[in-house]
């Protein structure tokens, strides 16, 4: 879809995977750590980002794939909000908020792009995989990605 062949390629989803990652490493710290309300929310929002753009681009057509990336780019909202009661609650300092807002930012922005394209007047043509691609995938081999 949109010239993507496994949701692992989407620009958008690697961001949001670098998002998950800081998130949850910066609130496992300190008093963070220990407001499991604020620290769980936080989390969910974050990892609902990578996860609707997974699941939207495996709906396998432009509209839902839309609609989900919609959902990421609000769940991509919410961090920025938690954020900022995270920094007024001394959880966070400035140079975490900023990092992680930017993040977020970022993947809001990619997901926004991408709803663009998926939204244009003559989106691209999607079709069910071809068998090459269904082998590949049945029983893919572990994959790491770089950050």
């Amino acid at each position: 879809m949109a010239g993507f062949k496994r949701f692992e390629d989407i620009e958008a989803w690697q961001i949001g995977r670098e998002l998950n990652l800081e998130v949850y490493a910066v609130t496992a710290r300190g008093a963070f750590a220990r407001d499991f309300g604020l620290r769980d929310q936080i989390r969910r929002a974050s990892v609902s980002v990578s996860s609707n753009i997974a699941e939207g681009f495996a709906r396998r057509t432009p509209k839902d794939f839309a609609r989900f990336l919609s959902i990421a780019r609000a769940s991509a909202a919410e961090v920025c909000s938690q954020l900022y009661l995270a920094l007024d609650l001394d959880y966070i300092d400035q140079a975490d908020s900023d990092r992680l807002y930017r993040l977020a930012q970022r993947v809001g922005g990619s997901c926004g792009a991408l709803i663009r394209y998926l939204r244009s007047s003559s989106p691209p043509a999607v079709h069910e995989p071809d068998e090459a691609w269904i082998l590949e995938h049945l029983n893919p081999e572990p994959r790491t990605l770089n950050l």
